[in-house]
């Protein structure tokens, strides 16, 4: 990941570390601020049963989603850890400092007007961060999963905008707005979706915290 952000041109004074724990003493090692957290987690039948639950009651019920809020849908398969990032950096990209020359910089700019599903067609055309993705993807990885073996795993971005704590997830239609958050506390919100995610299911031990720290 690390590599990825440099290969994508971004400064390193924000970097990805591990969250050990979601107990407050764990939490307490990870640099502060953060601005945002990816979750990568099974999708189980009791999760696909959930988000079209979710999904159902949130079309329903409506809900508030800033304007300024980027998000972008997923048509690439196993992109999912792709988007997380660029959901990560894009939703906080006045923090981050940009090379001049830096793709993903200039991907988020082509990119901002867009609509969600357009961003996801720019992507499958845009090589510079695709071919970045499947190198450090295939650098990372010890052997590659086999071919039948259904991946099953998938990433998410967790981002505070405009005050609001907002789950972007590419395979889903809208982002989730988990309600208010505020740059002091967003770690130990976005700590609590994630803990839902495990509640959800208490048999799997699949599950893995990132967050995007200030260096």
């Amino acid at each position: 990941v690390f590599q990825f952000l440099k290969q994508l041109g971004i400064h390193p004074d924000w970097q990805f570390v591990d969250v050990y724990g979601m107990e407050p003493e764990l939490l307490s090692m990870v640099p502060r601020p953060v601005c945002a957290v990816l979750l990568l987690f099974p999708i189980t039948e009791k999760y696909e049963t959930f988000r079209t639950e979710e999904e159902e009651r949130i079309k329903a019920k409506g809900q508030d989603v800033k304007s300024s809020v980027y998000f972008m849908k997923q048509t690439i398969n196993n992109a999912c850890g792709t988007i997380g990032l660029i959901h990560a950096i894009a939703n906080n990209r006045d923090k981050m400092n940009f090379e001049t020359n830096s793709s993903l910089k200039k991907f988020l700019e082509d990119s901002l007007s867009m609509t969600p599903e357009e961003r996801a067609k720019y992507l499958e055309t845009y090589e510079a961060i695709r071919v970045t993705h499947e190198s450090s993807a295939h650098e990372g990885q010890t052997e590659a999963p086999n071919i039948d073996e259904k991946v099953d795993l998938h990433f998410i971005a967790l981002v505070n905008v405009g005050g609001h704590l907002y789950e972007l997830d590419g395979r889903k239609p809208f982002p989730i707005n988990h309600g208010e958050t505020s740059d002091d506390s967003f770690l130990e919100d976005a700590i609590e979706v994630c803990k839902k995610f495990m509640e959800r299911d208490p048999e799997e031990l699949r599950f893995n915290a990132i967050a995007l720290s200030a260096a």
